[in-house]
């Protein structure tokens, strides 16, 4: 499963304009956790198995499929299927234009794709969709301000963006027992929760690629450079050991704290230790010191990375000698002529007004929305966060809204010990001399059964 000149472009994170000197807390710490995901997104983003696949034996096939999604009409919206009746009440948290990252894009995706689904989709069971915003600013005591708020306004079920502050959202709405879809997260009360929906694998990001990377250039040892905060560490800490143990492959763990401007020190152990990869996981500033610091310090072995260190500032302040050939994971296929891309641009083009289509959470928001309502097709009677859940858990595999061909299915079997995970498996990409990529490859998939 050779990832050598797999491209693709990377996601794109937008810095608050407030944040050029603030260490940021990462919002790869939202994916991280998602797949252990980026990170915390990562985490989202965040649990892993076996090498390729993601919490299950590899039973995928050899090669990897390209990642451009489903052939569409010509017209990529389709045809029009008007949603009427009582609105459906959906909940959705961004973090908005906190201190360290401007989430404000997240918002005019979801009300944009929202009116997408009510005009092309049928809404949710026929009826409209009405989603209610509520921004946490990146603070964790907003942030249960607005969960408590989603509850109390009786909404049937409920989205959270990228965010650095996911749990304290989304605790209370899963007191309540009212569905949550989430792109990824790295907490274990998350990733067992019977109400939790999450999309992405995760481990695939931030555990199992640096594991295939290693298998595919011969590497014996891994060093992980991480963001030393809670969200990224579990996964780095915890899940990641005994998986490269599991593989034959030796690892390394070497914190760094956020705002960290010079890391020659802290890499010059990665060449201490004998590492011959480094896999870093951190937002662009973090991993910008990072590569920066193995290029001072000699090392030529491997790199690997989260999709989140890769952004325009890293393509400036990084040689391209270093960016080349460098394999990162990828939230969503953005940036190419691919089926889910073009979606995506004709939604934001058509339904809203200022959408950044470079912004990598705006597309992952678009997969949020397009998601839930794709997981409660055919769904009758009375709208609740009851019959939604059970809805949900009974769907059948199906391809995931905006992910370049993924599939997703909710009913607790995807990844080992992880039953809110919906998605096995996860997209990548290798760099260009200019830290540019132009396909995306699926790797680490296969059917998710009954």
């Amino acid at each position: 499963m050779p990832l050598r000149g797999l491209t693709g472009r990377p996601a794109l994170e937008r810095p608050h304009p407030l944040a050029a000197a603030t260490p940021s807390h990462t919002h790869a710490t939202a994916t991280l956790r998602l797949r252990v995901a980026g990170v915390a997104v990562l985490a989202a983003s965040l649990a892993f198995v076996s090498a390729c696949g993601g919490g299950s034996d590899d039973k995928g096939d050899s090669t990897p499929p390209s990642a451009s999604g489903s052939a569409g009409a010509a017209d990529p919206l389709g045809p029009v299927d008007k949603a009427s009746g009582a609105p459906v009440k959906i909940g959705v948290i961004t973090d908005g234009a906190s201190p360290t990252a401007d989430h404000t894009n997240d918002n005019k995706v979801a009300e944009a794709t929202t009116k997408y689904l009510n005009e092309h989709k049928g809404g949710i069971g026929g009826r409209p969709i009405e989603i209610t915003i509520c921004e946490t600013l990146g603070d964790p005591a907003k942030a249960s301000d607005c969960g408590n708020q989603m509850v109390e306004k009786g909404v049937s079920a409920a989205i959270i963006g990228t965010s650095a502050v996911l749990e304290p959202a989304w605790k209370p709405m899963s007191d309540a027992k009212i569905p949550v879809v989430i792109y990824g997260s790295g907490e274990p009360d998350v990733l067992a929760s019977p109400t939790t929906f999450v999309l992405a694998d995760p481990t695939f990001g931030i555990i199992q690629l640096p594991i295939q990377v290693a298998k595919d250039e011969g590497n014996k040892k891994v060093t992980t450079v991480v963001i030393d905060v809670p969200s990224a560490l579990h996964s780095a800490q915890e899940v990641a050991p005994p998986l490269f143990q599991k593989a034959g492959i030796g690892y390394n763990l070497i914190r760094v704290a956020p705002g960290t401007a010079d890391m020659t020190p802290q890499m010059q152990g990665v060449v201490d230790n004998g590492s011959d990869e480094v896999f870093i996981i951190g937002n662009d500033s973090f991993c910008i010191s990072a590569m920066n610091g193995l290029k001072a310090v000699g090392f030529t072995g491997t790199i690997s990375a989260i999709a989140q260190c890769i952004t325009d500032s890293t393509r400036k302040s990084v040689p391209g000698a270093t960016l080349k050939d460098m394999v990162i994971s990828a939230n969503v296929p953005l940036g190419t002529d691919n089926p889910s891309m073009n979606l995506y641009t004709k939604v934001a083009e058509t339904y809203g007004k200022g959408i950044d289509l470079s912004f990598q959470d705006g597309m992952i928001m678009f997969t949020l929305v397009s998601a839930l309502q794709a997981a409660t097709q055919g769904i009758t009677g009375d709208i609740t966060p009851a019959t939604l859940t059970s809805t949900i858990k009974g769907m059948k595999e199906t391809e995931l809204p905006g992910a370049g061909g993924m599939k997703f299915r909710c009913n607790g079997k995807a990844v080992a010990d992880s039953p809110a995970s919906c998605v096995r498996g996860g997209l990548a990409s290798t760099l260009d001399d200019k830290g540019q990529p132009a396909e995306y490859k699926i790797l680490g998939t296969s059917p998710i059964e009954d």
